[in-house]
């Protein structure tokens, strides 16, 4: 376990504590020196107690949006990608037609994905001229790749988002990437099991309490 001083880290908003979890190690940033002992004493309490990560969601504060997750976090290489049979259309980053449908949905869910945060092409599928689904991922120290993806509210349910992101994955695997993908909704972690993914851990973001 490790506990870090770093107000600008990229593991969480800016003047945030962010905490990682992958495969029973444990990682914490927080923003000043005095929240590392106190971040520490409640990590080794929750390593003996086999909780997750949001029996920490005290250490924010009141406010709704002082939390962001917990998250999972899973992982896939090559020997366990499943991809989906169908075919997706590829656009440049940041094409018209995919922040179109970013707009479309609730800030929430847009917020969810980050979708308008990629720099990778985008895998989309269409109705009519229309993306309702797209899929796309952030390289992040050459190393891995972080999908993202989203589904128009009113297309949900039909497999899009699994063709979509099997495109995605597909890239970052021929980029010798390997695939991360993080997620507090049920049904993207169906999406991601489908493809191969397995989840290794999860993340928590949180602004602390005064």
């Amino acid at each position: 376990m490790s506990v870090a001083v770093s107000p600008e880290s990229w593991m969480c908003p800016p003047g945030w504590a962010g905490i990682v979890t992958l495969d029973g190690a444990i990682l914490a940033v927080v923003p000043r020196p005095g929240l590392v002992e106190p971040v520490r004493e409640r990590l080794l309490a929750l390593l003996g107690s086999g909780a997750g990560l949001a029996a920490l969601t005290d250490l924010a504060g009141p406010a709704a949006g002082d939390v962001l997750g917990p998250a999972a976090l899973a992982y896939l290489d090559e020997a366990d990608f499943a991809p989906a049979p169908a075919q997706a259309e590829s656009l440049p980053p940041g094409h018209d037609d995919v922040l179109t449908l970013v707009a479309s949905v609730p800030e929430e869910d847009a917020q969810e994905s980050g979708l308008d945060e990629t720099t990778s092409a985008a895998y989309v599928v269409r109705d009519g001229r229309e993306v309702v689904a797209a899929a796309a991922y952030r390289p992040w120290l050459d190393t891995a790749a972080h999908v993202s993806l989203l589904t128009a509210t009113t297309h949900r349910g039909r497999g899009l988002a699994r063709a979509v992101a099997s495109a995605a994955v597909a890239d970052a695997l021929r980029n010798g990437l390997l695939p991360q993908w993080r997620t507090r909704v049920e049904a993207s972690r169906r999406v991601a099991r489908a493809l191969g993914f397995r989840e290794h851990g999860e993340q928590i973001s949180l602004r602390p309490g005064r």
